[in-house]
Parts: C-alpha cells; structure tokens; sequence
C-alpha cells in the first residue's frame, strides 16, 4: 500500500465515519474508482483507532463526567441525583443490542449482505427514514434523555450492522424520532461511539494479533494522523451545522450515493 492509498483511505474514513452517510458505502466505493487492493487489517485498525480517539478527545469533558458518575454509582449503589452515572448505565444498555446481533450474525452481516445493492439501498432507504424524523425534531436535551430513548436508540444501533445504513445515522435517527433534538440525538449517538468503538477496537486487535500480519509502519502512522484529524473535524462542524439546520443535506447526499452506487451494481455506468 502506497502512502497515497493510505492518505484518501484515511480523509475518507476520518470524514464519513460520525457523519449520517456511512462510512461503508464510501469505503467501498474507493477501490471501483482508484483499482486499489485490499488496505489489509492493520491498517483497518489504526484508522477505527484514530477515529475512535478523536470522538474521546472531542468529548473528554461528557466522557470523564459520565466516568466519574459511572463510578459514583458502584459505590453509593443508586443512580438517584446522578444524571451522569444514569447517562453511562443507558448508554452502556444501549450497547447490548448490537453487541449481540453482532455475535449471532456475524457471517450473514460479513459475507452475505457486503453488496452494492444492500448497501445501496440501505443508504437511501434509511436516508428517507433520516429526512422523515428530522422534520420534526423534538426538543428534549442530552440531560433530559431517559432509559425509553436510550431503549429505542440501542434497539435502532444494531440495525447499523447492515452494511451502508450508517451507525450514526440510525442512531440520531432513532433518537429524533423518540423526541430528542438533534443536537442530543448527536451527542447521545457520538457518546455510544466510544464504547461500540473500544469493543470493536478490542475484538480487531485480537483479530491482527492472531493472524500476525506485518505492518506497513509508515502508512500506519500517516493513515492515523489524517484520520484523527479529519474526523475530529467532522465532529465539530457537524454539531455546528445541525444546531442552526436541519439534516436535509445529509439526506439528499446519502440518497444521490445510494442511487450512484445501486448504479453501478446493476450496471448502469
């Protein structure tokens, strides 16, 4: 892998990951462009890793409070007064449901639905459902978030394993449509990254360590850095632009890629 691959595979990833677009379908879509070979695993990991460590450092305030009232709640046994400790406790129910539809349907997810015509209409379906929560949003903040939106925004995350749905995407989704306002819906979806992203980061670092593969260091290095940068920057726009509009434009560029790719698959370009 050239440090050219490296740099757009990383900008891409970096940019689409915590945006509503899916990182999936663009990942795919690079390679029928360019004609470039597989990145490898190693390299899978430091940009999960690096994207994974922006969303910590852009949130390290809401993540060490929900640390400290995670750990508030063990010792004092009760979440009354502790809204911190109550957000670490639903975020961390909120992560059951996609942890297990990833163990039970790992193959399926892997093998069987990893195509341009999934992906494709995963994009644009799930980009009208976005366009059809987001006319209404409701106006209920991240303090205010309590166990049945947690509830239904887990349930809505392992819908995220069908390749181009997007795990943000469903997930604010999701949230909007149990009345929280898309500045909360966002933060609450981001807030879920970090822990879907430790586990993740976890079972792929068992994955390389097992298959032993040898690291291209320099690409590594470079891939990370670019996209640690871009999707920390993504974050931040991201939060600015949904707070004064609405999320029409991530709907309108989810569904034109989703028609450009179910394009390609059947053969129309």
């Amino acid at each position: 892998m050239d440090m050219t691959q490296a740099l757009v595979l990383a900008f891409v990833q970096g940019i689409t990951e915590f945006l509503p677009i899916s990182s999936t379908a663009h990942l795919i879509m690079v390679p029928l462009f360019t004609g470039w070979p597989d990145q490898g695993l190693p390299f899978d990991v430091s940009l999960n890793t690096a994207t994974w460590l922006a969303v910590v450092v852009y949130f390290r305030k809401d993540v060490a409070d929900i640390s400290r009232g995670f750990c508030r709640s063990l010792s004092e046994r009760t979440l009354k007064g502790n809204h911190e400790g109550a957000l670490a406790w639903m975020a961390l129910a909120a992560t059951i449901p996609v942890v297990l539809a990833g163990a039970f349907a790992h193959d399926i997810i892997a093998y069987e639905l990893r195509s341009f015509e999934v992906i494709g209409w995963s994009s644009i379906v799930w980009g009208v459902v976005l366009y059809a929560a987001d006319r209404r949003p409701g106006r209920t903040e991240i303090k205010g978030i309590g166990w049945r939106e947690a509830v239904l925004v887990g349930l809505a995350q392992a819908l995220a394993l069908i390749p181009g749905t997007s795990r943000s995407g469903i997930t604010i989704t999701a949230g909007l449509f149990a009345g929280l306002s898309r500045t909360a819906a966002a933060r609450f979806s981001f807030l879920l990254a970090v822990i879907v992203g430790a586990l993740a980061g976890a079972w792929e670092g068992v994955e390389m360590a097992s298959a032993g593969p040898e690291a291209p260091w320099p690409a590594l290095i470079a891939g990370f850095v670019v996209a640690f940068a871009s999707a920390y920057l993504a974050i931040h726009y991201f939060l600015k632009i949904i707070s004064r509009s609405s999320m029409l434009p991530f709907v309108v560029y989810r569904v034109g890629l989703g028609v450009l790719i179910l394009g390609y698959a059947y053969g129309m370009f």
